[in-house]
């Protein structure tokens, strides 16, 4: 699978602004958690919320990033509708949990 990703903490902030949905997925490679969830939470998205775009963040290469966005816990999930915060999950994130956020919240802003 491949990610999107960015560089810096100007372009994070720029995708936010200019995308209805946006779901930052912070962890490390290290992170066996984040390993095991992430494919997860990506095919969600990709299945489910197809709006969303999903973005991995490794706080390992950007830490700024991660501090912006007070990430300090991995895995952190962080999901933005129309450039605002609105869901943040950390550590024992359940996929049914998740999807049942996203999906109150999608059907507001896409339909």
């Amino acid at each position: 699978m491949i990610y999107k990703t960015f560089n810096s903490l100007e372009e994070s902030k720029k995708i936010i602004d200019e995308n209805d949905g946006v779901l930052l997925f912070f962890s490390t490679t290290k992170c066996s958690l984040g390993e095991a969830l992430e494919p997860k939470v990506y095919q969600l998205i990709q299945n489910n919320y197809p709006k969303i775009s999903f973005y991995f963040v490794d706080m390992q290469h950007l830490p700024d990033v991660a501090a912006h966005y007070s990430a300090f816990i991995e895995p952190t999930i962080l999901v933005f509708f129309d450039g605002k915060e609105s869901i943040r999950k950390s550590r024992n994130i359940g996929i049914e949990e998740l999807s049942q956020s996203i999906s109150r919240l999608y059907k507001i802003i896409f339909y």
